[in-house]
């Protein structure tokens, strides 16, 4: 069974910059008012016989989301980005040009692009991790977590992660 979770609807939402570097149009800082879909796959156990519980699930995405929002995510992973301080500030450089940002201002995320298919995997990889090690859902059985990143209504890009 699926459980499905529609971010617009549920307030799973976040707004930030972010750059795609050497990207013809998405090379400048930009930003987007994103939202994040949910689909759970698994089997319906436990006492009340859900897949997952939905409040689970929204609170865990939620606070996902609150670690992006206003802020200008960086990859720490990219290959085109050259950092010089990752204290107190941000300062980097793509190419030939140089960036200083305040380190309060920025989400530095450990992966290799801020595009909606890698924060798509981001997001999916944190759900499936916080679900499979929390405690209280040892009787839950997830067969896979797919998460949608929307960069707007209609734009986005799912990242699915199977048992």
């Amino acid at each position: 069974m699926k459980v499905v979770i529609n971010g617009i609807h549920a307030n799973l939402r976040f707004s930030s910059a972010h750059m795609i570097p050497g990207h013809q149009f998405c090379g400048g800082i930009h930003g987007h008012s994103y939202h994040v879909d949910v689909q759970v796959d698994g089997e319906r156990c436990g006492e009340f016989g859900f897949v997952v519980d939905f409040k689970k699930v929204k609170d865990l995405m939620r606070d996902l989301c609150a670690e992006l929002d206003h802020k200008v995510l960086i990859p720490l992973e990219s290959d085109d980005i050259r950092f010089n301080n990752l204290e107190g500030s941000v300062d980097f450089s793509i190419r030939a040009k140089g960036y200083s940002l305040p380190l309060e201002d920025c989400c530095l995320l450990p992966i290799k692009s801020t595009s909606a298919e890698e924060l798509a995997e981001y997001f999916a990889g944190k759900l499936y991790k916080s679900l499979k090690e929390d405690e209280n859902t040892s009787e839950i059985k997830i067969d896979s977590v797919q998460v949608c990143v929307n960069e707007g209504i209609g734009q986005g890009a799912y990242f699915e992660i199977k048992d």
